[in-house]
């Protein structure tokens, strides 16, 4: 299968932060704890090993195993639930909102990427057990950012009310979305699957939670992944104590705002803070309602009801009911670390950078911080969009400049006159260096004349390369459209194919030789975009 990689420094897509957590600058050394490498992973496995605590294993492994009663389950999943056991298991996890029918692409890239890290990690350390865990995010309630996919360019959303947390949320009106989205597929034998999967997922579950954890089971259930909805009472009850220690003295608010301050204040650099944290990083969760938790004065008011708590109440709340409390995403990852044996939390680059600003307040916490993982990215290229690429003289790393730039670097390769200016440029400036010298040896002010000239004929050199290169691009504005056309097919709207299509658009001509090409390509730790060609 053909393939090309791109650093993802030369993408244009991924966040200062984030570069420089790839490159390990030293800036930001102190915002991770292990950086990425298979010989890091022994460090984290020691270290893990004496932080988890058998009960919490216990617990985990009863909760699991009764999530999956009502799912027949393959050999690899099966032995998965059985090692979690094992005081040598240990998880690798990535977590995913409940879209609809996965919503973007990096569904697939996500899970595999973890899949994958499992593989590896046993290679290099036999005497382990590493399970593939997808945490779903069950109790978010921004339901606006589900409730749809892309598909052709097509949006198929699912238009409903909706409050509390989405995974408890009814699959009614999915009736509706199943009949538009089946006429769309049309009735090819890969159409056939598809909408069979739509089909057993949405309209034979009550519940999101139940259809989304079906669907990633039927994907991947072969490859032993396991899917957490840890929305539940007995996880909580691990959770107790940080969840009193969230409402008592503030410990997410306090060290996130500090590791805020270290980020904004390095020198040189312009870091984009992800998250800011609230006085109380919890939500109250009951009854179709999932709110804020506010502190005025010693009272403790649920935000938008009625409900108060003095501060006696909401700790007896806690202990009585502790999966009334719901971690936003400051705490959840704490909760995460917290339930699991996890080693590695594997998210795309806004989950990363997130999750860089909690390492204080994990140690404060006394929790340990797991490795993060950039996870795998890739662009999925027909043969038909290759042979384009190649009649218009492209590489795929050109389509990922922006538009702009793209046709500019194509006109000037095309172009019957040189557009560069440059070396006028230089000619000018040494004309300029010997006036400065003239001037010295004169009138000083006649120096600022000297200066004021060189920028006004610099600027007018700009400006004439700008209208060469403004005229060229009209004179080849049908090669151009066509570049333009072909950027637009690999990267809709402007942004990355991952983070717009749907799996569906694939799967609908190459069936489960996606999944099996994806597998066998995707590697974790290559740190690098994957741009992979499919076969007609």
């Amino acid at each position: 299968m053909p393939k090309h990689c791109i650093p993802y420094q030369n993408t244009g897509y991924f966040s200062e932060l984030i570069i420089d957590y790839l490159n390990q600058e030293e800036e930001v050394k102190f915002l991770y704890h292990c950086f990425p490498t298979l010989e890091n992973f022994g460090r984290q496995i020691k270290e893990k090993q004496k932080h988890y605590p058998q009960t919490h294993r216990k617990v985990l492994v009863e909760v699991l195993n009764s999530q999956y009663k009502n799912l027949k389950v393959s050999d690899t999943t099966t032995t998965h639930l059985k090692n979690l056991g094992n005081s040598n298991t240990f998880t690798v996890t990535t977590g995913h909102q409940l879209n609809l029918f996965t919503g973007p692409l990096y569904f697939l890239y996500k899970i595999i990427s973890t899949i994958n890290l499992c593989k590896e990690l046993k290679q290099k350390y036999p005497d382990n057990n590493f399970v593939p865990i997808y945490w779903m995010a069950t109790e978010d309630h921004d339901f606006e950012e589900i409730n749809f996919f892309n598909f052709n360019n097509k949006k198929v959303d699912w238009d409903r009310n909706s409050g509390g947390a989405v995974g408890e949320l009814s699959t009614d009106g999915l009736e509706s979305v199943y009949q538009s989205f089946s006429e769309m597929l049309g009735n090819s034998p890969n159409a056939r699957k598809i909408k069979s999967l739509f089909k057993e997922a949405y309209l034979n579950h009550t519940k999101l939670a139940e259809a989304t954890r079906f669907l990633a089971h039927s994907l991947f259930d072969d490859f032993g992944l396991l899917i957490l909805d840890a929305n539940n009472a007995a996880l909580k009850k691990l959770f107790i104590p940080q969840i009193k220690e969230e409402v008592k003295i503030n410990t997410a608010s306090v060290e996130v705002e500090k590791i805020n301050k270290r980020i904004n204040s390095i020198p040189q650099k312009n870091y984009k803070l992800q998250v800011n944290p609230r006085e109380i990083n919890l939500f109250y969760l009951k009854d179709g309602v999932r709110e804020r938790i506010i502190k005025q004065n010693n009272t403790f008011f649920i935000n938008n009801t009625t409900i108060q708590f003095s501060e006696n109440e909401l700790q007896s709340e806690i202990e009585t009911y502790p999966e009334r409390f719901s971690p936003n995403v400051i705490l959840r990852p704490l909760y995460q670390e917290v339930i699991l044996p996890n080693l590695c939390y594997i998210g795309g680059g806004g989950e990363l950078a997130y999750w860089l600003q909690l390492k204080s307040f994990f140690e404060k916490s006394k929790v340990l911080f797991p490795v993060l993982l950039l996870r795998n990215s890739a662009l999925l290229i027909s043969s038909k969009e290759i042979e384009k690429i190649n009649k218009l003289n492209l590489t795929v790393e050109d389509l990922f400049l922006s538009k702009n730039k793209l046709q500019s670097k194509v006109t000037r390769q095309l172009s019957d006159i040189k557009i560069d200016l440059s070396e006028q440029r230089n000619h000018l400036k040494q004309q300029f260096k010997d006036l400065y010298t003239l001037a010295k040896k004169t009138d000083p002010t006649f120096e600022k004349m000297v200066a004021a000239q060189e920028t006004k004929q610099l600027n007018g050199l700009d400006k004439m390369e700008k209208r060469l290169l403004k005229a060229q691009k009209r004179k080849l504005v049908d090669h151009l459209n066509r570049v333009t056309q072909l950027q637009n097919e690999l990267f809709p709207k402007g942004s990355l194919q991952e983070r717009t299509a749907n799996f569906s658009e694939f799967y609908l001509e190459y069936g489960n030789e996606l999944i099996e090409i994806l597998f066998k390509e995707l590697k974790p730790l290559e740190l690098e975009f994957l741009c992979l060609e499919l076969k007609d």
